[in-house]
């Protein structure tokens, strides 16, 4: 009886996985009437939207980083807000605060007006702009999903992810990211230029009169059944064992690799691992497979690692690259 109910779950997951690769399809296709050519980009931050993450853009200005996010809002049917952090934003402008209030009778009292966290897709532009402070603000939503305000706790929606660019040339004026905050994004995933035919096609459909405006495609509930489905899928030991090798090996202590011992100052903690499970699994379901793959491990290891790792003073000096150590270590690890 129990062979039947296994048998019974198992189609009706493939019947799931098959109806939710489709429905991915269309929401790809609609981002991809607003973004041009950024394939890979589109599919790293809908993988990491999908494994209930956040996500962290890295790219200079003008590459689409916000038409992305308000296409990805659309299409997944998700109300979303933008915020530019700049130096003198404080927390206040982004949790939201406290105001009095007089009622009919004239009683005075405090009243909570709701800042800009309280959506569904943050789009925190430029966060490294923002004070330490600041940026701490948003912390706690990012990973308990509430806030606190005048000791007050207030849930943010469901869903809720924060997708925040970063300009990885200007330095000047801009406050780097700490490691505790680094760490609560799913994925770091780099926007690059683009190719030469996709700039053509990007300078002839927006300049002219019609801009167009991707459909809603879910709805908040929609989303997150897709990502209960994400984490019921399995996960073989073969792709396990690829993750856990390849956390291992970046970090300090722990590695078989000469170069991370003596050249990375701080390593990939547990987090990274639960990353990439759930990223793996969201990139399976994208590509229409049931079950994740070492190829999904592999392409996965740079964004899942890269904002988790620091490479030490000398190391940098010598220019050690981290970018092609990750690489390196997903290969020995596949």
């Amino acid at each position: 009886m129990s062979n039947v109910s296994e048998r019974d779950a198992a189609a009706a997951l493939v019947g799931e996985a098959e109806q939710a690769g489709e429905t991915l399809a269309q929401v790809r296709a609609e981002i991809g009437k607003a973004v041009f050519g950024q394939e890979r980009v589109i599919e790293l931050t809908l993988a990491a939207v999908l494994a209930g993450g956040h996500v962290l853009l890295v790219g200079v200005p003008g590459l689409a980083k916000t038409r992305l996010v308000e296409a990805l809002a659309r299409a997944l049917g998700l109300d979303w807000t933008r915020v530019q952090f700049t130096p003198d934003l404080m927390p206040a402008d982004i949790l939201g605060s406290e105001v009095l209030d007089q009622d009919e009778a004239g009683r005075r009292h405090f009243r909570f007006v709701k800042g800009p966290i309280f959506t569904q897709l943050l789009m925190a532009d430029e966060i490294n702009r923002a004070s330490p402070r600041t940026q701490s603000a948003l912390l706690q939503a990012m990973q308990e999903h509430h806030v606190t305000v005048a000791g007050t706790g207030y849930d943010v929606p469901a869903p809720f992810h924060v997708l925040a660019t970063q300009n990885p040339i200007e330095h000047e004026g801009a406050y780097p990211l700490p490691e505790a905050q680094l760490d609560r994004f799913l994925l770091q995933v780099d926007v690059p230029y683009p190719d030469s035919e996709i700039e053509r096609k990007i300078l002839i459909e927006t300049t002219g009169l019609v801009d167009a405006t991707p459909n809603a495609v879910l709805d908040p509930q929609g989303l997150i059944r897709l990502q209960q489905l994400v984490r019921r899928m399995p996960v073989g030991e073969k792709v396990l064992a690829s993750i856990l090798n390849l956390v291992r090996s970046a970090r300090p202590g722990s590695s078989h690799d000469p170069r991370v011992n003596q050249h990375v100052a701080w390593g990939p903690g547990p987090r990274a691992g639960q990353a990439l499970m759930l990223a793996v699994r969201a990139r399976a379901l994208l590509r229409g497979r049931l079950a994740p793959s070492v190829d999904d491990v592999a392409a996965l290891a740079r964004p899942a690692l890269v904002h988790r790792m620091q490479l030490s003073f000398g190391a940098r000096a010598e220019g050690l690259d981290i970018d092609s150590l990750v690489d390196e270590l997903a290969e020995k690890a596949a």
